[in-house]
């Protein structure tokens, strides 16, 4: 998988961290509030060291649904402790009355008037408690989320995506040349998604590598480096925050709204610093808008490999760049533990913003 990191302080490597029920929570925060009423059943879950899917296999067993007669917002980790609301026809709601799992509990029963469906959250909470942190350790955590918070962070697609081979990707790529056959029509998509996200990281961490250039070189060093014309290097240069953006972006209203293009360069440089656009990043396929001038051309670089295939993927954008809300971090000296509570959008993993604060790989 493709990441460069954009933070520059040495990795944290001698602590402990373990995705665990009690070091590691997240919580689902819904994308709207259910009224109390209509034909369908909330129930609020809690589980522990279960995937979703596991979780949601268990349930139609107690009640007699099948599994695609559930709704649910999004797909969480089988590690750690995790909250969700999923949905299901109100007839089944006395099945579930008396129910009782030692891994699945529900924390309460709402009613509603539609099925919940995929990307039905606003985002998740989530709380993180790395072990044996010695002193000069918790001052790079400090150091790094203070950034964090003040930055943003790179909005990779996390190793999850990739499978435990980190070839995922490849296998999507044979599907759409033609070089290899899959069935199933679940797997295949998710695949072909695979190749998808490793395009965009592969474009992101060279937007990244940009970034960092002008963080790191002057004028005449950025025009060796990039042949850039130098009027361009000149404004890119100016920009205050760390990821620079370009005209010819697609820029996209944060955290909800409509995607565009950046041609008033400046204007949206105030906006990005504010916090109320970011970049949008390609997700390869066909019927979406395409940066254009240097952004494309850069862009280019990377999914020209896709061209041929590009009517056989769903093409969207994802955010590349992406805020941390609601941060709060905190050392505790007498147990060793750097604690920290944030907010991310919908579709953002944790583990990169836990990478990117510890400027290493979690899963190696």
């Amino acid at each position: 998988m493709n990441r460069i990191f954009f933070m520059n302080h040495a990795a944290i490597d001698h602590v402990h961290f373990s995705k665990n029920s009690n070091d590691f929570v997240v919580n689902e925060i819904p994308l709207y509030e259910f009224s109390g009423c209509g034909e369908h059943l909330i129930l609020h879950v809690r589980k522990k060291d279960l995937t979703t899917w596991a979780m949601l296999r268990i349930l139609s067993e107690v009640c007699g649904a099948k599994i695609r007669d559930f709704g649910y917002a999004g797909l969480k980790d089988k590690d750690g402790m995790t909250t969700q609301y999923i949905s299901i026809h109100k007839n089944y709601a006395n099945a579930f009355e008396n129910f009782s799992h030692p891994n699945i509990k529900i924390l309460d029963m709402n009613y509603h008037n539609n099925k919940i469906k995929i990307g039905h959250l606003k985002g998740n909470r989530f709380f993180v408690r790395f072990k044996k942190v010695l002193p000069q350790d918790a001052l790079k955590f400090s150091l790094a989320c203070k950034m964090a918070a003040k930055e943003g962070y790179p909005n990779y697609f996390g190793y999850q995506r990739f499978g435990k081979s980190a070839d995922n990707f490849e296998l999507g790529k044979a599907i759409l040349n033609g070089t290899k056959k899959e069935r199933n029509p679940t797997l295949k998509n998710f695949l072909i998604s695979a190749y998808q996200s490793e395009l965009f990281n592969r474009w992101l961490a060279k937007r990244v590598e940009i970034s960092k250039y002008f963080e790191s070189f002057n004028l005449s060093e950025l025009k060796s480096a990039l042949q850039w014309d130098k009027e361009i290097i000149k404004e890119v240069k100016n920009q205050p925050q760390f990821f620079k953006l370009l005209k010819g972006d697609i820029c996209h209203h944060y955290p909800h709204g409509k995607a565009f293009l950046c041609d008033d360069l400046s204007a949206e440089v105030t906006r990005f610093c504010a916090k109320d656009i970011t970049i949008a990043g390609f997700l390869a396929g066909n019927r979406t808008i395409r940066s254009e001038g240097l952004a494309g051309k850069i862009e280019n670089e990377i999914f020209n490999e896709a061209e041929s295939f590009l009517d056989k993927m769903n093409g969207s954008y994802r955010f590349a760049w992406s805020f941390i809300e609601e941060f709060e971090y905190r050392y505790k000296a007498e147990e060793a533990w750097f604690e920290m509570n944030f907010t991310l959008t919908k579709g953002a993993y944790a583990t990169v913003v836990l990478e990117e604060i510890l400027h290493r790989n979690l899963h190696e």
